[in-house]
């Protein structure tokens, strides 16, 4: 069962999710391949919505997250949802991206076109990360993932990235993520006031931090049928 932490600092309207998630965070990506697979199979999606908030790690760190981690991380969350998306990396080591404060900041535009449309960039940045080994740290790379989902104006999105108007927004996040209101990539808030961080997941990191590697101690993925209910009443 999801213990959810009460917190009045984030108010989520009625029918919506906020996820706060870095899209170069494995545990993220499982957590919003499970929201959007889960919205389905329950016939939910025009009912919630999810607003997905960037969590930079690498702002709040003042660092990459160290390839070296998810290394270690990426089979073991990609066991919990194989079908999510995930290979180990193929494409030369030097393309591995650095940051992911771009994607974050192409989702926040996409903001501007509806709900569908940040929904969609997001989901997709996310796999063509893990799954299919893109360098979305590269513009172009973002926008040729822009390009191919359906619900979303590519030129839009470049269009706001030369302006760096989404940048501001993004900062504005790092006060919630840095303190005490955001637990950690991902966290859930609900229109009741609940937060829930990593739901359904315990987990544990074996041996030194970047040596050895995580273990999950608990998965209940049928958490989610919950939360979607909850935030859809």
């Amino acid at each position: 069962m999801d213990t959810p932490i009460l917190t009045p600092a984030i108010e989520v309207p009625p029918g919506t999710i906020v996820c706060f998630a870095d899209i170069g965070c494995p545990w993220a990506h499982v957590a919003v391949h499970r929201l959007h697979t889960t919205r389905a199979r329950l016939g939910l999606r025009e009912r919630v919505r999810f607003d997905i908030r960037a969590f930079p790690l690498e702002l709040i760190n003042d660092m990459a997250t160290p390839k070296l981690i998810l290394d270690a991380e990426i089979p073991v969350a990609g066991a919990l949802a194989p079908e999510a998306g995930w290979q180990v990396w193929q494409a030369p080591a030097h393309e591995y991206p650095v940051t992911t404060l771009m994607a974050m900041e192409a989702v926040e535009i996409a903001k501007r076109q509806g709900s569908a449309a940040s929904e969609a960039l997001d989901r997709a940045l996310r796999v063509a990360l893990f799954g299919h080994s893109r360098n979305i740290s590269m513009r172009h790379e973002v926008l040729r993932v822009a390009a191919d989902c359906e619900d979303v104006d590519a030129d839009a999105i470049r269009a706001g990235l030369v302006e760096g108007s989404a940048r501001a927004e993004i900062e504005r996040q790092i006060p919630l993520c840095a303190g005490d209101t955001v637990q950690g990539s991902p966290t859930l808030f609900l229109p009741d006031g609940s937060a829930h961080h990593n739901p359904g997941i315990d987990l544990r990191w074996e041996g030194a931090w970047g040596v050895g590697f995580p273990v999950v101690e608990r998965d209940e993925p049928h958490v989610y049928e919950d939360l979607l209910h909850r935030a859809a009443d």
